[in-house]
């Protein structure tokens, strides 16, 4: 199953390290495979080096795509994440 969603970025320095390590954390449960959309560009959320090169700053929608046996499940706790601003 492929699902998407978007979010917006409430982090007051955007999607900096402790985001992008949070991230990358979170998805090692998954199966799924995992990919953000920025501005055009589309990179996979495990590497904490692709999601520091979106250069996403604060307000900035990107679009989440999860695909897997486990979508549902890596989706509401990337949403969850986000909306939390990542514990900051």
């Amino acid at each position: 199953m492929k699902i998407s969603q978007k979010v917006k970025i409430r982090n007051p320095l955007g999607l900096h390290t402790r985001p992008a390590t949070m991230i990358a954390k979170l998805l090692q449960s998954s199966r799924s495979s995992v990919s953000f959309t920025y501005r055009k560009e589309t990179i996979n959320a495990r590497s904490i080096m692709s999601i520091l090169m979106l250069a996403a700053s604060k307000n900035s929608q990107i679009t989440i795509a999860v695909e897997g046996e486990d979508a549902n499940e890596t989706m509401e706790k990337l949403v969850l994440a986000f909306e939390n601003k990542f514990g900051e």
